[in-house]
């Protein structure tokens, strides 16, 4: 039986006419590669020190958990073929699929993700997402230090399963989706240390393998040859590109540079929607955006007047409708609806009008102890980005206009900010926010217990705000559930230790060409479930 590829090479003739037919092949020329605009530099590679959107992006094609995602964000198999829970919630199995292997080729068994599950609760470790594994019995003790990592309610019985004990009963599998709960291998760890992210070390076992890293400017992924379903793996390479400016993302989007966008930049909805049609895609979306206000130190630390002025004097409908102006619903709470078993504290200020907000701005400014004569200095910082740079011209001209505070802006590459912000030493207002890693209103307010938690970035500190997380935590779905939620929320907005400005909404060009870019509440869309089509996508083509 004669195949096309053996009759062509021995016509060259006849290849050369093929090879001139290639470019006008749709589709064909973008099988090798897909483009993608992520945002800021990742802060790291290390699924275990994640804590940030852009890295997370990427840890998803590097790497695979226990369970994975589909395209639509529902829950399915990933390393592991199937599981089973015990009747009261406690104990959960995990069978993982045969012949699992690293992207070096070494086997991947139920050991190493015990190792891993045990390095991501280590102190050494500092994992800023660990406390989302903190359902795993024993946890607590052992990122405490009190407890070695062997006591982890973790256990591989044999080399395909994974067994794990919990504290409480929780839905588990959505948490073992987060890249904190990914394995790492620990070989390169050992031999590398915090290098072993680094190209030529990092090795992962998801549907791509790191190729490339330019800092600032792109990571580089190639299909993963080792991965289990590396069959159904569509697209060769995939590229990160680092995207800080929204502006310059839309015009290499509109060059041709990038297949897929980060974001878009702050335009009126209805001119993008004429200019860019279904190319643009906006989806609810689990997130919030806020300000940050330090409060370990002055002028926030031991002045609730002076926060709660700054709270009052910012006019959210404004900049949702003209600074955002992509769907984004103003807040006065810190979890976004949809937040699954949700119900938002009562906030008295939602209701007011824009006079009379102002009006109890001025009064608790006065309270405070600043007048024209004796005006605040007040410093907000944010991570380089036009949209957060729009925002912060505008949060400080509305200082300004409602309370005569003097606003300097500082402007930082997100590795610096991220460390300045979790440092809490030279900050006072900066930009601050959270994406869903669950949908669970827990994962917002967890980020603003304890004051020795990294990810509490404004200091707040309230025993009886952790103690009615710690409850809900081990509760059911249900009303006392909620009811505890609710009253904690409560106490966080009535501290006025956070100042919420929207909720946001997901945003992005995609090439009309790509499939299997889907929308989910989560915005999570890994490379491997994407592919190119044989030709333009349109409206009529399923």
């Amino acid at each position: 039986m004669r195949r096309w590829p053996g009759a062509a090479w021995r016509n060259p003739g006849r290849l050369r006419r093929l090879l001139l037919l290639l470019p006008l092949l749709p589709g064909l020329a973008f099988a090798q590669e897909l483009v993608r605009g992520n945002g800021p530099e990742p802060s790291t590679l290390d699924p275990h020190r994640c804590q940030e959107v852009a890295c997370g992006n990427i840890l998803r094609d590097l790497y695979e958990g226990l369970v994975t995602e589909d395209g639509a964000g529902n829950v399915v198999p990933g390393a592991a073929e199937s599981w089973t829970r015990s009747d009261d919630g406690l104990e959960w199995e995990f069978r993982l699929r045969a012949g699992l292997r690293w992207s070096n080729g070494e086997a991947l068994d139920a050991e190493q993700f015990v190792a891993s599950l045990r390095r991501a609760l280590a102190p050494q470790t500092a994992a800023p997402m660990a406390a989302l594994l903190r359902p795993i019995a024993n946890a607590a003790e052992v990122g405490a230090g009190t407890q070695p990592p062997e006591a982890l309610g973790v256990s591989a019985p044999d080399p395909r399963t994974v067994r794990i004990r919990l504290n409480e009963p929780v839905a588990l599998t959505d948490r073992l989706l987060l890249p904190v709960a990914f394995p790492v291998y620990l070989p390169a760890v050992a031999r590398f240390g915090a290098q072993h992210t680094r190209p030529g070390r990092l090795v992962g076992n998801g549907a791509y393998r790191l190729d490339a890293w330019t800092p600032q400017a792109s990571v580089e992924l190639a299909r993963n040859a080792h991965f289990h379903a590396a069959g159904s793996v569509a697209i060769e390479r995939v590229r990160f590109v680092v995207t800080e400016d929204a502006a310059s993302e839309l015009k290499r989007f509109q060059a041709g540079d990038l297949h897929l966008t980060e974001t878009v930049p702050p335009r009126p909805l209805a001119a993008l929607r004429a200019q860019f049609g279904e190319t643009l895609r906006i989806s609810p979306y689990l997130g919030s955006f806020w300000l940050g206000l330090n409060l370990t130190r002055p002028p926030l630390r031991d002045n609730p007047d002076l926060r709660a002025a700054l709270v009052l004097a910012i006019d959210r409908d404004i900049l949702t409708r003209y600074v955002t102006g992509l769907g984004e619903q103003p807040a006065w709470s810190v979890v976004p609806p949809g937040a699954r078993d949700h119900a938002p504290p009562a906030v008295a200020a939602a209701q007011w009008s824009g006079v009379e907000r102002e009006a109890a701005a001025r009064e608790r400014y006065a309270a405070a102890g600043y007048d024209a004569a004796h005006p605040l200095n007040l410093e907000l910082r944010y991570n380089t980005s036009t949209v957060h740079r729009k925002l912060a011209l505008a949060v400080a001209s509305m200082w300004r206009q409602v309370l005569g505070a003097h606003v300097v802006l500082r402007n930082e590459e997100w590795k610096v900010f991220v460390q300045n912000r979790r440092a809490r030493v030279i900050t006072q207002v900066f930009r601050g926010g959270w994406i869903a890693d669950v949908n669970d209103p827990l994962d917002f307010l967890e980020t603003f217990s304890g004051a020795g938690n990294p990810l509490n970035t404004t200091g707040y500190a309230d025993a009886a705000f952790d103690a009615l997380l710690r409850q809900a935590a081990v509760l059911p779905a249900g009303a006392a559930r909620r009811d505890a939620l609710t009253a904690a929320e409560a106490r966080l907005l009535a501290a006025d230790a956070v100042v919420p400005i929207y909720f946001y909404t997901s945003k992005h060009l995609v090439d009309p060409r790509l499939r299997g870019f889907e929308s989910n509440p989560l915005d999570h869309h890994a490379s491997r479930w994407m592919s190119w089509a044989a030709a333009p996508a349109t409206a009529e083509t399923p």
